[in-house]
């Protein structure tokens, strides 16, 4: 029942033409449609590898990989992505160096600005490389979107997965890259920004595979390498003085596809490899009972009051199914544990009801 009438009549007598008035208490209880609406399920979209969002002026901005183009959603609640309206805001030219593989696109605003970073290659995998897009406008979907060009040091060597923090009023960008030319092993890189567009100075490598759960690989491919060990999607993640950087471990095509951790010393050069420290074990994996396999390629968000951290990040729902279009944006709210360090907890399985970021509307 929506609403049931309470035994709770009180009588006051009013002399009021000699009758008696009666005030009766109508209590409301919740409608099935009034808790729904207090939570939300994953997946938030049927598909959509490699998420991301930025909160900017009280509404989130969303996109994720499409392979031919870049496409932004724009909405106050980010559990109901999938009533969000979505707009193709840039699409590749049809040859070039960036025709190709458009793969996880990245939002920032950076001086008063948008820039949108993406990889995207000439039509084979070893020519990916980062691209730049710029914005003047004060809302993404709308404005025109300026190609910057190339986004590279001087080796101009292969790389994805493109992602600009700033830290000590300096601007950073960290990405998955090759060491040569061959494929086999990819590894995180960091540079500095001279501005949105221009790396300053060389890369510098910080973190390359090295544990079992960060080599699962086996491509059984005959076009490409018997096996590649995988760090990408580097993911920067603050939390008081501290500083993480979260990373995808395994070829996502495997559902050993996971997430790791590097710990940024305070107060360190950030270039060095040595200021970094990598957790011994995942962060973030795969949870067979749930129903969630190969999790990954994540981003972070807070709710809309700024009280809560939430993980976004896709998986996919059986095993085996890869690095295909069945992978599906999740997100979920994480803890902080004593020490400072984020706790991810389980992924949580499709369709169970979570409560909704805070001061969502």
């Amino acid at each position: 029942m929506a609403a049931y009438l309470a035994c709770f009549c009180a009588a006051l007598r009013n002399q009021i033409k000699g009758t008696a008035l009666f005030l009766c208490l109508l209590v409301t209880a919740p409608s099935v449609a009034q808790t729904a609406a207090a939570t939300f399920t994953n997946p938030l979209l049927p598909s959509g590898a490699d998420p991301w969002s930025i909160y900017h002026a009280g509404y989130y901005y969303y996109t994720h990989t499409t392979g031919h183009n870049i496409t932004v959603w724009k909405t106050r609640s980010l559990s109901q992505l999938s009533q969000a309206a979505g707009r193709v805001v840039w699409t590749p030219p049809a040859e070039g160096p960036n025709a190709h593989g458009i793969w996880a696109p990245e939002l920032h605003r950076i001086h008063n600005k948008w820039y949108l970073y993406y990889s995207a290659d000439a039509g084979s995998n070893q020519t990916h490389r980062l691209w730049v897009l710029e914005n003047a406008s004060t809302d993404p979907l709308q404005g025109t979107w300026i190609s910057k060009g190339q986004l590279t040091d001087g080796t101009n060597k292969w790389a994805i997965d493109g992602s600009v923090f700033e830290y000590r009023k300096k601007l950073y960008l960290v990405w998955s890259g090759w060491e040569g030319d061959t494929n086999g092993r990819q590894s995180i890189y960091l540079a500095r920004l001279k501005n949105p567009w221009q790396v300053k100075g060389r890369r510098q490598l910080i973190s390359t595979p090295q544990y079992a759960w960060e080599k699962d690989g086996d491509l059984h491919d005959p076009e490409n390498p018997p096996h590649v060990d995988v760090n990408e999607g580097p993911q920067i993640l603050r939390h008081g003085d501290k500083l993480f950087l979260v990373y995808s471990a395994s070829g996502c095509w495997t559902d050993s596809y996971a997430l790791g951790m590097l710990t940024a010393t305070p107060g360190s050069n950030l270039r060095r490899q040595r200021s970094w420290t990598k957790s011994a074990e995942p962060v973030f994996r795969q949870d067979a009972t749930a129903g969630v396999y190969a999790p990954g390629h994540n981003s972070f968000f807070k709710s809309p009051d700024g009280t809560q951290d939430w993980i976004l990040y896709h998986a996919n729902s059986q095993p085996g199914q890869g690095c295909g279009n069945q992978r599906s944006p999740r997100m979920q709210p994480f803890s902080w544990n004593a020490d400072g360090t984020p706790n991810f907890g389980s992924p949580q399985p499709a369709g169970v009801a979570l409560p909704r970021p805070s001061g969502e509307q």
